[in-house]
């Protein structure tokens, strides 16, 4: 009996505004990936102004964006999303994720790549 493969789990986080997490390619198999990604925000007492954004980019194109107004004065707020995404046989994978704001403060963002086997 063969063993099976241990699925894969890549993560990266960071309190800065960009995170980048680098999954190196399998020469012999395609992988598929649940990608999530996860922006957390400290709003500040009068968020009238505050604002937070999230954005994800897979091997240097722009996959997905989003800027709201952050709520919940003087806690967190935050951002997330998730695709799922298959990997071929051969390429490593670039996922980079920028957060900006504008009044809230960046307290954690998170990349997590996860194989679905």
């Amino acid at each position: 009996m063969a063993a099976q493969a241990k699925p894969e789990l890549w993560r990266t986080e960071t309190a800065d505004a960009v995170a980048v997490l680098n999954i190196p390619g399998a020469l012999k198999r395609p992988r598929t990936f649940d990608i999530d990604v996860s922006l957390l925000v400290r709003v500040p007492e009068d968020p009238s102004q505050a604002w937070h954004a999230l954005t994800l980019e897979i091997d240097g194109k722009r996959q997905w964006h989003r800027r709201i107004a952050s709520s919940c004065p003087g806690q967190t707020d935050g951002l997330d999303y998730h695709c799922r995404l298959v990997l071929e046989a051969g390429p490593a994978l670039r996922i980079r994720a920028v957060a900006g704001s504008r009044g809230a403060v960046v307290q954690r963002l998170q990349i997590e790549a996860r194989e679905d086997l």
